[in-house]
């Protein structure tokens, strides 16, 4: 197999140096065609339109007036606010960091490059139950900084700045991991020629750098709020299901599950799942307008 691979990468690169555009047809059979898209068509119906389905069936059991005062609840209504709150802070300073640390990494060589993006890579390595335990250990009344930030009137853990931060730390990488590959492809050119007229650094991010970077950097705060929207370990641990103060929407879910309030959850389920769909729709009409996939 590995012979095998060595040979197909060598005459790839071979096709690529003389220029050839026209890919070899594939030479499976039609029944091993057929085979594959059934397989593919089956785990999609499994696992995503029948779970989609349930999803709005269960919250409109009880009927549109039964869902409708299951949104309208108080509870549910300040999960929603919080939700809302947190990804709307979130997503900024995630597409600022993005940002930087993608300019950082790309136009400028210096020793530790190597590190930043390791840490930068962090929090998809880390569960995110974990990430939430250790602003728990740092930010909690027994953990590191708690008795200054209580000395100080200031509480991050069990509160809504808490949970601001746990999902600040588990959606880092999105913005900059789909910036950094998009900018080592461009050349330095045009912001050099912009250094060259006298612009200054922000000119030059702002009037050359960020139109270049534009879909790219639109996915990556789309992707970014999705998960914001979504998360539950690391906001689960650190926000203490504080109910009205510090339950986000999946939390929400969860409680009312356990409660037995099964058209409730679905209902307020069924609101994630129409923000997590018009997430995916934007990202389709994103890689639309960039004219590829851009990542």
């Amino acid at each position: 197999m590995a012979d095998l691979a060595t040979a197909a990468n060598r005459y790839a690169e071979r096709r690529k140096a003389q220029g050839a555009r026209v890919p070899l047809p594939l030479t499976e059979s039609s029944v091993a065609r057929t085979a594959l898209i059934a397989v593919a068509l089956a785990f999609l119906v499994l696992f995503l339109v029948l779970p989609l389905a349930v999803v709005f069936t269960e919250a409109f059991r009880r009927g549109a007036r039964a869902y409708a005062a299951a949104i309208a609840e108080p509870e549910a209504i300040a999960a929603i606010r919080l939700t809302i709150i947190t990804a709307s802070i979130v997503v900024p300073l995630n597409a600022a960091f993005g940002i930087s640390a993608a300019w950082a990494i790309t136009k400028f060589e210096y020793a530790g490059k190597d590190l930043l993006i390791t840490l930068i890579d962090l929090p998809f390595s880390i569960s995110p139950v974990i990430g939430g335990m250790l602003f728990v250990l740092l930010f909690g009344m027994q953990g590191l900084l708690g008795p200054w930030l209580t000395a100080h009137g200031l509480q991050i853990a069990f509160a809504i700045p808490g949970v601001i931060v746990a999902t600040l730390f588990v959606t880092l990488p999105f913005v900059a991991r789909e910036l950094i590959p998009l900018m080592q492809k461009q050349s330095t050119e045009q912001e050099e020629a912009a250094f060259m007229l006298g612009a200054r650094g922000w000119q030059t991010l702002v009037r050359v750098t960020i139109p270049n970077i534009k879909w790219g950097l639109l996915y990556g705060i789309l992707l970014c709020n999705g998960r914001a929207i979504g998360e539950f370990g690391a906001v689960a641990v650190i926000s203490g299901h504080i109910s009205g103060l510090t339950n986000t929407m999946p939390l929400h879910v969860e409680v009312l599950y356990n409660d037995y309030a099964f058209a409730a959850a679905f209902a307020v389920a069924s609101l994630l799942t129409l923000m997590a769909l018009a997430t995916l729709a934007l990202k389709s009409v994103l890689e639309w307008r960039g004219g590829a996939r851009l990542h």
